[in-house]
């Protein structure tokens, strides 16, 4: 499968360090807001550096057993920011997911289980906060 060909998916995701934060959620459930508050933390010194990868849809890859994920190529670089509309940043081409993020979660407990702290993604588990 070409680099092209790899279908999106419906999420934002950030660089944090070395390792992405794959956000993902129904529309409006803040995926964009919350991309940008960590882009904001990484810039206040309260996060390591943390760089946009991609905003509303992404691209996952399994490389070897190692999730990728990066941007589409039509909206790199850009992140709707709800009130200012859409801006153009920094943004980083492509980066191994660390963590899975779900806003709106329908297994969200106050203390999930522990099955519920990992997610598959293409068959890959990764650490994930419901």
């Amino acid at each position: 499968m070409t680099a092209g060909s790899d279908p999106s998916i419906h999420a934002s995701a950030v660089l944090v360090g070395d390792r992405a934060v794959l956000i993902r959620g129904p529309s409006g459930s803040g995926k964009s807001r919350l991309a940008f508050d960590l882009i904001l933390a990484g810039r206040a010194g309260l996060l390591p550096a943390v760089t946009l990868i991609g905003d509303d849809r992404v691209r996952l890859t399994d490389h070897g057993g190692r999730m990728m994920v990066r941007g589409v190529p039509e909206l790199a670089g850009m992140i709707e920011i709800r009130g200012l509309g859409i801006r153009t940043i920094g943004f980083a081409a492509e980066a191994p997911v660390g963590l899975v993020v779900d806003l709106h979660a329908a297994d969200a407990e106050r203390l999930p289980p522990p099955e519920a702290l990992k997610t598959l993604v293409s068959g890959l588990e990764i650490p994930r906060i419901p």
